[in-house]
Protein backbone atom coordinates (compact mmCIF):
# COMPACT_ATOMS: atom_id res chain seq x y z
CA UNK A 1 0.00 0.00 0.00
CA UNK A 2 1.23 3.49 -0.83
CA UNK A 3 1.42 6.18 1.84
CA UNK A 4 2.19 9.87 1.75
CA UNK A 5 4.32 10.98 4.70
CA UNK A 6 6.39 13.82 6.09
CA UNK A 7 9.81 12.27 6.64
CA UNK A 8 12.66 13.58 8.77
CA UNK A 9 16.15 13.28 7.23
CA UNK A 10 18.15 15.67 9.40
CA UNK A 11 18.22 19.12 10.99
CA UNK A 12 15.24 21.05 9.57
CA UNK A 13 15.15 18.55 6.72
CA UNK A 14 11.52 17.47 6.37
CA UNK A 15 10.32 16.03 3.05
CA UNK A 16 6.78 15.20 1.98
CA UNK A 17 7.12 11.96 0.03
CA UNK A 18 5.05 9.09 -1.30
CA UNK A 19 6.34 5.54 -0.97
CA UNK A 20 5.26 1.92 -0.62
CA UNK A 21 4.68 0.44 2.84
CA UNK A 22 5.87 -3.12 3.42
CA UNK A 23 3.27 -5.81 4.24
CA UNK A 24 2.47 -5.89 7.94
CA UNK A 25 3.84 -8.67 10.14
CA UNK A 26 1.77 -10.86 12.44
CA UNK A 27 2.48 -8.56 15.40
CA UNK A 28 1.80 -5.27 13.56
CA UNK A 29 -1.32 -3.25 12.68
CA UNK A 30 -1.97 -1.06 9.64
CA UNK A 31 -3.89 2.15 10.34
CA UNK A 32 -5.25 5.06 8.35
CA UNK A 33 -4.30 8.40 9.91
CA UNK A 34 -6.98 11.08 9.69
CA UNK A 35 -5.80 13.88 11.99
CA UNK A 36 -2.62 14.96 13.74
CA UNK A 37 -2.28 17.95 16.08
CA UNK A 38 1.14 19.56 15.93
CA UNK A 39 3.19 19.58 19.12
CA UNK A 40 6.12 21.83 20.00
CA UNK A 41 8.04 18.62 20.65
CA UNK A 42 7.77 17.84 16.92
CA UNK A 43 9.34 21.22 16.14
CA UNK A 44 12.16 20.39 18.55
CA UNK A 45 12.71 17.01 16.86
CA UNK A 46 12.80 18.64 13.41
CA UNK A 47 15.16 21.40 14.54
CA UNK A 48 17.55 18.97 16.23
CA UNK A 49 17.36 16.01 13.85
CA UNK A 50 19.70 13.21 14.95
CA UNK A 51 20.76 15.31 17.97
CA UNK A 52 17.32 14.71 19.49
CA UNK A 53 17.29 11.84 21.98
CA UNK A 54 14.31 10.13 20.32
CA UNK A 55 15.59 10.45 16.75
CA UNK A 56 17.96 7.70 15.48
CA UNK A 57 21.53 8.66 14.55
CA UNK A 58 21.14 7.21 11.05
CA UNK A 59 18.04 9.22 10.17
CA UNK A 60 19.72 10.59 7.02
CA UNK A 61 19.85 7.07 5.55
CA UNK A 62 16.68 5.78 7.26
CA UNK A 63 14.26 8.70 7.61
CA UNK A 64 11.57 8.64 10.29
CA UNK A 65 8.00 9.95 10.32
CA UNK A 66 7.08 12.98 12.43
CA UNK A 67 3.85 13.66 14.35
CA UNK A 68 2.68 11.88 17.50
CA UNK A 69 -0.74 13.34 18.39
CA UNK A 70 -2.82 11.42 15.90
CA UNK A 71 -5.97 9.40 15.39
CA UNK A 72 -7.70 7.46 12.66
CA UNK A 73 -9.05 4.07 11.62
CA UNK A 74 -7.64 0.56 11.91
CA UNK A 75 -7.33 -0.96 8.43
CA UNK A 76 -5.61 -4.34 8.81
CA UNK A 77 -4.73 -6.38 11.91
CA UNK A 78 -1.89 -8.90 12.19
CA UNK A 79 -3.02 -12.28 13.46
CA UNK A 80 -1.42 -11.80 16.89
CA UNK A 81 -3.84 -8.96 17.69
CA UNK A 82 -7.07 -10.04 16.03
CA UNK A 83 -8.70 -10.94 19.34
CA UNK A 84 -8.59 -7.29 20.47
CA UNK A 85 -8.52 -5.08 17.37
CA UNK A 86 -10.73 -5.17 14.26
CA UNK A 87 -10.66 -3.30 10.95
CA UNK A 88 -12.88 -0.23 11.11
CA UNK A 89 -12.21 0.56 14.77
CA UNK A 90 -11.19 4.14 15.56
CA UNK A 91 -7.97 4.59 17.48
CA UNK A 92 -5.91 7.05 19.48
CA UNK A 93 -2.29 6.53 20.48
CA UNK A 94 -0.20 7.15 23.58
CA UNK A 95 3.27 7.77 22.04
CA UNK A 96 5.19 7.62 25.34
CA UNK A 97 5.94 3.89 25.09
CA UNK A 98 8.86 3.72 27.54
CA UNK A 99 9.55 0.39 25.89
CA UNK A 100 12.23 -1.61 27.73
CA UNK A 101 13.98 1.56 28.84
CA UNK A 102 14.34 3.01 25.34
CA UNK A 103 13.25 6.47 24.18
CA UNK A 104 11.85 5.22 20.87
CA UNK A 105 8.47 6.73 20.16
CA UNK A 106 5.98 7.04 17.29
CA UNK A 107 6.46 10.39 15.62
CA UNK A 108 10.20 10.44 16.24
CA UNK A 109 11.87 7.09 15.82
CA UNK A 110 10.13 4.84 13.29
CA UNK A 111 10.33 4.65 9.47
CA UNK A 112 6.67 3.65 9.05
CA UNK A 113 4.94 4.96 12.17
CA UNK A 114 3.92 8.56 12.77
CA UNK A 115 1.09 11.06 12.61
CA UNK A 116 1.98 13.05 9.50
CA UNK A 117 1.22 10.27 7.04
CA UNK A 118 -1.86 8.85 5.36
CA UNK A 119 -1.28 5.19 6.33
CA UNK A 120 0.95 3.99 9.16
CA UNK A 121 2.20 0.68 10.55
CA UNK A 122 2.00 0.27 14.31
CA UNK A 123 5.04 -1.73 15.45
CA UNK A 124 4.63 -4.60 17.91
CA UNK A 125 5.78 -2.61 20.93
CA UNK A 126 2.89 -0.13 20.62
CA UNK A 127 0.39 -2.93 21.24
CA UNK A 128 2.67 -4.70 23.74
CA UNK A 129 2.72 -1.54 25.85
CA UNK A 130 -1.05 -1.11 25.56
CA UNK A 131 -0.57 2.23 23.78
CA UNK A 132 -2.96 1.67 20.86
CA UNK A 133 -6.29 2.75 22.31
CA UNK A 134 -9.82 2.11 21.09
CA UNK A 135 -11.69 5.40 20.59
CA UNK A 136 -15.49 5.49 20.73
CA UNK A 137 -16.04 9.17 19.96
CA UNK A 138 -17.11 10.72 16.66
CA UNK A 139 -14.53 13.43 15.90
CA UNK A 140 -11.00 12.30 15.09
CA UNK A 141 -9.40 15.58 16.16
CA UNK A 142 -10.63 15.08 19.72
CA UNK A 143 -8.74 11.78 19.86
CA UNK A 144 -5.66 13.56 18.47
CA UNK A 145 -5.90 16.04 21.33
CA UNK A 146 -6.16 13.26 23.91
CA UNK A 147 -2.35 13.17 24.13
CA UNK A 148 -1.85 16.84 25.13
CA UNK A 149 -4.97 16.66 27.30
CA UNK A 150 -3.54 13.59 29.04
CA UNK A 151 -0.53 15.73 30.05
CA UNK A 152 -2.89 18.18 31.75
CA UNK A 153 -4.87 15.40 33.43
CA UNK A 154 -1.61 13.84 34.61
CA UNK A 155 -0.56 17.19 36.04
CA UNK A 156 -3.78 17.46 38.04
CA UNK A 157 -3.38 13.92 39.34
CA UNK A 158 0.29 14.51 40.26
CA UNK A 159 -0.50 17.20 42.82
CA UNK A 160 -0.39 15.83 46.35
CA UNK A 161 -1.17 16.81 49.91
CA UNK A 162 -0.04 15.56 53.29
CA UNK A 163 -1.76 14.61 56.52
CA UNK A 164 -0.21 15.88 59.77
CA UNK A 165 1.44 13.03 61.61
CA UNK A 166 0.49 10.48 58.95
CA UNK A 167 3.16 9.65 56.40
CA UNK A 168 0.93 9.29 53.37
CA UNK A 169 0.18 11.55 50.42
CA UNK A 170 -3.33 12.24 49.16
CA UNK A 171 -2.97 12.46 45.37
CA UNK A 172 -4.71 15.07 43.23
CA UNK A 173 -5.95 18.58 43.89
CA UNK A 174 -7.89 19.22 47.09
CA UNK A 175 -11.54 18.48 46.36
CA UNK A 176 -13.55 21.59 47.17
CA UNK A 177 -10.31 23.51 47.67
CA UNK A 178 -8.81 26.64 46.13
CA UNK A 179 -6.93 26.51 42.82
CA UNK A 180 -4.92 29.22 41.05
CA UNK A 181 -3.81 28.82 37.43
CA UNK A 182 -1.08 31.36 36.67
CA UNK A 183 -0.38 32.47 33.08
CA UNK A 184 -3.27 30.18 32.25
CA UNK A 185 -5.21 31.72 29.34
CA UNK A 186 -3.16 30.05 26.61
CA UNK A 187 -4.12 26.83 24.79
CA UNK A 188 -2.84 24.43 27.45
CA UNK A 189 -4.31 26.55 30.22
CA UNK A 190 -7.69 26.45 28.50
CA UNK A 191 -7.37 22.67 28.38
CA UNK A 192 -6.79 22.54 32.14
CA UNK A 193 -9.76 24.83 32.77
CA UNK A 194 -11.94 22.51 30.69
CA UNK A 195 -10.77 19.52 32.70
CA UNK A 196 -10.98 20.97 36.22
CA UNK A 197 -14.47 22.35 35.59
CA UNK A 198 -15.73 18.95 34.49
CA UNK A 199 -13.73 16.24 36.28
CA UNK A 200 -14.89 14.41 39.40
CA UNK A 201 -12.50 16.31 41.72
CA UNK A 202 -13.36 19.99 41.45
CA UNK A 203 -12.26 23.07 43.39
CA UNK A 204 -14.65 25.49 45.07
CA UNK A 205 -12.56 28.51 44.00
CA UNK A 206 -10.73 28.63 40.67
CA UNK A 207 -8.70 31.72 39.78
CA UNK A 208 -7.17 32.07 36.30
CA UNK A 209 -4.54 34.75 35.69
CA UNK A 210 -2.81 36.18 32.63
CA UNK A 211 -1.38 39.53 31.55
CA UNK A 212 -3.24 39.65 28.23
CA UNK A 213 -6.80 41.04 28.30
CA UNK A 214 -7.70 39.47 24.95
CA UNK A 215 -6.68 36.00 26.08
CA UNK A 216 -8.55 36.41 29.37
CA UNK A 217 -11.63 37.65 27.52
CA UNK A 218 -11.55 34.60 25.24
CA UNK A 219 -11.15 32.29 28.25
CA UNK A 220 -14.16 33.90 29.95
CA UNK A 221 -16.17 33.66 26.71
CA UNK A 222 -15.43 29.94 26.52
CA UNK A 223 -15.86 29.31 30.24
CA UNK A 224 -18.36 31.83 31.67
CA UNK A 225 -18.31 32.35 35.41
CA UNK A 226 -22.08 31.79 35.47
CA UNK A 227 -21.71 28.28 34.05
CA UNK A 228 -18.99 27.44 36.57
CA UNK A 229 -21.23 28.68 39.38
CA UNK A 230 -23.87 26.13 38.38
CA UNK A 231 -21.28 23.47 39.23
CA UNK A 232 -20.51 25.01 42.61
CA UNK A 233 -17.28 26.65 41.46
CA UNK A 234 -16.43 30.33 41.93
CA UNK A 235 -14.43 31.12 38.78
CA UNK A 236 -12.49 34.38 38.52
CA UNK A 237 -10.25 35.85 35.82
CA UNK A 238 -7.51 38.27 36.88
CA UNK A 239 -5.07 40.34 34.80
CA UNK A 240 -2.11 40.38 37.19
CA UNK A 241 -0.28 42.81 34.89
CA UNK A 242 -2.74 45.47 36.01
CA UNK A 243 -2.45 44.74 39.75
CA UNK A 244 -0.23 46.93 41.92
CA UNK A 245 0.23 43.99 44.27
CA UNK A 246 -0.63 40.75 42.41
CA UNK A 247 0.21 38.52 45.38
CA UNK A 248 -1.92 40.58 47.74
CA UNK A 249 -4.80 40.67 45.27
CA UNK A 250 -4.75 36.91 44.71
CA UNK A 251 -4.52 36.16 48.44
CA UNK A 252 -7.44 38.49 49.13
CA UNK A 253 -9.55 36.59 46.59
CA UNK A 254 -8.67 33.39 48.47
CA UNK A 255 -9.77 34.91 51.78
CA UNK A 256 -6.24 35.68 52.88
CA UNK A 257 -5.14 32.12 53.61
CA UNK A 258 -3.74 31.16 50.22
CA UNK A 259 -4.38 28.36 47.72
CA UNK A 260 -4.29 24.59 48.10
CA UNK A 261 -3.09 24.08 44.52
CA UNK A 262 -1.24 26.48 42.22
CA UNK A 263 -0.42 25.66 38.60
CA UNK A 264 2.32 27.66 36.87
CA UNK A 265 2.00 27.63 33.07
CA UNK A 266 4.88 29.94 32.11
CA UNK A 267 8.60 29.30 32.68
CA UNK A 268 9.07 32.81 34.06
CA UNK A 269 10.85 33.34 37.37
CA UNK A 270 8.46 36.09 38.48
CA UNK A 271 5.44 33.85 37.89
CA UNK A 272 6.98 30.92 39.76
CA UNK A 273 7.77 33.14 42.74
CA UNK A 274 4.27 34.59 42.62
CA UNK A 275 2.91 31.04 42.78
CA UNK A 276 5.09 30.26 45.79
CA UNK A 277 3.91 33.39 47.59
CA UNK A 278 0.19 32.58 47.31
CA UNK A 279 0.37 28.98 48.55
CA UNK A 280 -1.63 28.19 51.65
CA UNK A 281 -0.72 25.61 54.27
CA UNK A 282 0.19 22.26 52.67
CA UNK A 283 -0.01 24.05 49.33
CA UNK A 284 1.24 22.27 46.22
CA UNK A 285 2.85 24.25 43.40
CA UNK A 286 2.70 22.43 40.06
CA UNK A 287 5.37 23.74 37.70
CA UNK A 288 3.82 22.63 34.42
CA UNK A 289 5.65 24.87 31.94
CA UNK A 290 8.69 23.21 30.37
CA UNK A 291 11.63 25.65 30.17
CA UNK A 292 14.23 25.50 27.38
CA UNK A 293 16.91 26.86 29.72
CA UNK A 294 18.44 23.89 31.54
CA UNK A 295 19.54 26.23 34.35
CA UNK A 296 16.16 27.89 34.87
CA UNK A 297 15.57 28.56 38.57
CA UNK A 298 13.55 30.71 40.95
CA UNK A 299 13.47 31.60 44.63
CA UNK A 300 11.32 29.42 46.89
CA UNK A 301 10.39 30.20 50.49
CA UNK A 302 11.92 27.36 52.51
CA UNK A 303 10.64 28.80 55.77
CA UNK A 304 7.17 27.88 54.48
CA UNK A 305 8.46 24.53 53.23
CA UNK A 306 9.35 23.70 56.83
CA UNK A 307 6.55 25.38 58.76
CA UNK A 308 3.81 25.56 56.14
CA UNK A 309 4.41 22.23 54.37
CA UNK A 310 4.70 23.96 51.00
CA UNK A 311 5.90 21.67 48.22
CA UNK A 312 6.51 21.48 44.45
CA UNK A 313 5.66 18.91 41.82
CA UNK A 314 6.35 18.76 38.10
CA UNK A 315 5.23 16.40 35.37
CA UNK A 316 6.12 15.91 31.72
CA UNK A 317 3.45 14.01 29.82
CA UNK A 318 0.63 11.77 30.95
CA UNK A 319 0.25 8.02 31.27
CA UNK A 320 -2.16 5.49 29.80
CA UNK A 321 -4.73 6.00 32.54
CA UNK A 322 -4.72 9.76 31.89
CA UNK A 323 -5.20 9.10 28.17
CA UNK A 324 -8.08 6.70 28.80
CA UNK A 325 -9.72 9.18 31.16
CA UNK A 326 -9.57 11.86 28.47
CA UNK A 327 -10.96 9.57 25.78
CA UNK A 328 -13.76 8.36 28.05
CA UNK A 329 -14.73 11.90 29.10
CA UNK A 330 -14.58 13.10 25.49
CA UNK A 331 -16.74 10.24 24.20
CA UNK A 332 -19.25 10.93 27.01
CA UNK A 333 -19.33 14.67 26.08
CA UNK A 334 -17.97 15.58 29.51
CA UNK A 335 -14.81 17.17 28.09
CA UNK A 336 -14.27 19.18 24.92
CA UNK A 337 -10.61 19.82 24.02
CA UNK A 338 -11.66 22.02 21.06
CA UNK A 339 -10.63 25.12 23.03
CA UNK A 340 -6.99 24.28 22.30
CA UNK A 341 -7.22 24.51 18.48
CA UNK A 342 -6.72 27.82 16.65
CA UNK A 343 -5.47 26.74 13.18
CA UNK A 344 -6.41 24.00 10.71
CA UNK A 345 -4.65 22.79 7.54
CA UNK A 346 -3.90 19.84 5.29
CA UNK A 347 -0.86 17.66 4.73
CA UNK A 348 0.55 20.20 2.27
CA UNK A 349 0.84 22.67 5.19
CA UNK A 350 2.44 20.28 7.69
CA UNK A 351 6.10 20.92 6.83
CA UNK A 352 6.01 24.71 7.06
CA UNK A 353 3.77 24.56 10.12
CA UNK A 354 6.25 22.38 12.01
CA UNK A 355 9.37 24.27 10.99
CA UNK A 356 7.83 27.67 11.84
CA UNK A 357 5.73 26.65 14.83
CA UNK A 358 7.24 29.10 17.38
CA UNK A 359 6.51 31.98 14.99
CA UNK A 360 2.85 31.12 14.45
CA UNK A 361 0.65 32.70 17.14
CA UNK A 362 -2.31 31.01 18.76
CA UNK A 363 -2.89 27.54 20.10
CA UNK A 364 -2.78 24.05 18.61
CA UNK A 365 -2.42 23.55 14.86
CA UNK A 366 -4.47 20.68 13.46
CA UNK A 367 -3.47 18.78 10.30
CA UNK A 368 -5.78 16.55 8.27
CA UNK A 369 -3.49 14.18 6.44
CA UNK A 370 -5.68 13.24 3.44
CA UNK A 371 -6.38 16.77 2.23
CA UNK A 372 -4.61 19.80 0.79
CA UNK A 373 -5.57 22.96 2.64
CA UNK A 374 -3.47 25.99 3.64
CA UNK A 375 -2.91 26.36 7.36
CA UNK A 376 -5.61 28.86 8.31
CA UNK A 377 -6.57 30.43 11.62
CA UNK A 378 -10.19 29.78 12.56
CA UNK A 379 -10.52 33.53 13.14
CA UNK A 380 -9.43 34.12 9.50
CA UNK A 381 -11.98 31.80 7.87
CA UNK A 382 -14.21 34.71 6.80
CA UNK A 383 -11.30 36.44 5.09
CA UNK A 384 -10.16 33.18 3.45
CA UNK A 385 -13.68 32.82 2.02
CA UNK A 386 -12.92 35.71 -0.36
CA UNK A 387 -10.80 33.30 -2.42
CA UNK A 388 -12.34 29.97 -1.41
CA UNK A 389 -16.06 29.97 -0.55
CA UNK A 390 -15.71 26.74 1.41
CA UNK A 391 -14.09 28.76 4.19
CA UNK A 392 -17.31 30.76 4.43
CA UNK A 393 -19.19 27.59 5.30
CA UNK A 394 -16.52 26.66 7.86
CA UNK A 395 -16.70 30.14 9.35
CA UNK A 396 -20.46 29.82 9.85
CA UNK A 397 -20.12 26.36 11.38
CA UNK A 398 -17.44 27.46 13.86
CA UNK A 399 -19.23 30.68 14.80
CA UNK A 400 -22.22 28.57 15.76
CA UNK A 401 -19.89 26.79 18.24
CA UNK A 402 -18.40 29.81 20.06
CA UNK A 403 -15.78 30.21 17.32
CA UNK A 404 -14.36 26.75 18.03
CA UNK A 405 -13.41 23.87 15.78
CA UNK A 406 -16.05 21.18 16.11
CA UNK A 407 -17.30 17.82 14.84
CA UNK A 408 -19.41 19.47 12.14
CA UNK A 409 -16.41 21.44 10.88
CA UNK A 410 -14.30 18.28 10.70
CA UNK A 411 -17.02 16.44 8.80
CA UNK A 412 -17.30 19.36 6.36
CA UNK A 413 -13.58 19.42 5.68
CA UNK A 414 -13.33 15.66 5.17
CA UNK A 415 -16.25 15.80 2.73
CA UNK A 416 -15.46 18.98 0.77
CA UNK A 417 -11.68 19.04 0.71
Amino acid sequence: MKTKALRLYGVNDLRLEEFELPPIKDDEILVEVISDSVCMSTYKAASLGPNHKRVPDNVAENPTIVGHEYAGNIVQVGKNHQDKFKPGMKFAIQPALNYKGTLWSPGYSYPYCGGDMTYSIMPAEVMECGCLLDYHGVAYYKASLAEPMSCLIGGAHANYHTRPGVYTHDMGIVEGGKVALLAGAGPMGLGLIAYLLNCDRRPSLFVVTDIDDARLARAEHLFPVEEAAKKGITLKYVNTGKCEDPVGELKNIAGGDGYNDVFVFAPVRQVVEQGDAILGRDGCLNFFAGPTDSKFSAMFNFYEVHYGSHHVVGTSGGNLDDMRECLDMTAAHQLDPSVMITHVGGMNAARETILNLPKIPGGKKLIYTHIDMPLTAISDFAKAAETDPRFGDLDAICKAHKGLWCTEAEEYVLKHW
